[in-house]
């Protein structure tokens, strides 16, 4: 019994530190030593392909003429961008806002009936006439480069899907408020990108050609994750990241609202799991090792803590393991603390990691309960907006 517990042990401690720290620099020396850098091809202003721009939009009277006036004022020739806003039964007077854009060239889709965003991406994405098209959300505003720039990498019919950089804002402040995990998100997106093994898209800003897209599922919880990847899945067609395709979005208002849509992604990344278990084939390459390394590994990681904790305090009769509870108990202390107490400067930022590397764990194992407990809804819960 002894030996059966320290190898739960020592093996969950081991996945938890390669999902975190191993899989960054195994990644990073790999991309290093046989990926690439690619660089996209310039088209000119002849041979620019139809657009079209589609938001899916719920009750968001507070914002969308912001975004509308931001789309409108991208660089690219108008007669070539398709603006489409879908409006999933909103009941803010979104609808009436979008509306007065009508003589701009902005196409309202105004269903009466709220579905959920993924129901209402499935029946836009049959209307629209641009052969390529760009998903973002209503907060979302976009460097008014961003279409070029997506649209730039096109030119190779390899290319299936282009993801762009999100980067995060404080609405309080106006600063720049990417954290120490979205900084290391975007991290592991670049190094994933140098070996064609880039997983997903943010939501806020990445295009794909039209044809690739394939319907998805009503209850489907991180449409920005699936839509991509299920296009691989079908063609094989690779999906690029471009750090200088840049939107800028604010951060959720407070700690619960990010709980909640972290527990959401959480729920998400489960239900990902069980439909796009294909891509672990190796057939995909680097794919599939991402796929695992940076994917399963990581939404199972609060298992593996779990399973460290229960083995570690029936092994606390030894002394060793009496000094590893101790460490565990501190590391989630010092989480209790830096989830409460703000401290300025260096402190304050490794204060929180901690508490980050905790919140995030926490919100995949509510998320993987309500993945297990109910059927999932497409219908999300709107985060809160600035005025």
């Amino acid at each position: 019994m002894q030996t059966t517990l320290q190898a739960i042990f020592w093996i969950s401690a081991l996945l938890v530190a390669y999902a975190y720290v191993g899989y960054p620099l195994t990644i990073y020396v790999i991309s290093r030593l046989l990926g690439r850098q690619r660089q996209p091809l310039d088209c000119d202003e002849q041979q620019l392909p139809h657009v079209s721009l589609l938001i899916a939009a719920y009750n968001e009277s507070s914002v969308i003429a912001e975004r509308i006036e931001n789309a409108l004022a991208m660089d690219y020739p108008r007669e070539k961008l398709e603006i489409v806003v879908a409006s999933d039964g909103s009941s803010d007077g979104t609808n009436e806002i979008v509306a007065r854009y009508a003589d701009r060239g902005v196409v309202l889709l105004a269903f009466p009936e709220r579905r959920g965003k993924s129901v209402v991406l499935n029946d836009a994405v049959s209307r629209l006439r641009g052969e390529l098209m760009m998903l973002s959300d209503a907060n979302t505003m976009m460097d008014p480069q961003a279409t070029r720039r997506l649209v730039r990498w096109f030119s190779d019919p390899a290319i299936g899907a282009v993801c762009g950089w999100l980067a995060l804002y404080d609405t309080h402040t106006g600063r720049n408020a990417d954290s120490v995990y979205w900084r290391y998100e975007n991290f592991l997106k670049r190094c994933e990108g140098r070996l064609d093994a880039v997983l997903g898209a943010n939501g806020a800003i990445y295009a794909m050609r039209r044809e690739l897209f394939q319907p998805i599922p009503a209850d489907t919880l991180v449409d920005d994750f699936t839509i991509p990847l299920l296009a691989k899945l079908h063609s094989g067609c690779r999906i690029v990241y471009d750090k200088e395709a840049v939107a800028v979005e604010e951060t959720a208002p407070d700690m619960q609202a990010e709980f909640r849509r972290r527990a959401r992604i959480g729920a998400g990344g489960f239900q990902a799991i069980a439909r796009l278990w294909p891509l672990m084939h190796p057939r995909f390459g680097w794919t599939a090792f991402a796929f695992f390394s940076h994917k399963v590994l990581r939404w199972w990681s609060p298992f593996f803590l779990l399973a460290m904790l229960l083995s570690n305090l029936l092994l606390v009769t030894a002394p060793l393991y009496q000094v590893l509870l101790l460490g565990q108990l501190a590391f989630y202390g010092l989480a209790a603390v830096g989830n409460w107490v703000v401290l300025p400067g260096w402190p304050g930022r490794l204060l929180r990691l901690p508490a980050l590397f905790t919140i995030v764990n926490l919100a995949l194992l509510v998320g993987f309960v309500r993945w297990l407990r109910r059927p999932q809804s497409g219908v999300w819960v709107r985060t809160p907006r600035a005025a």
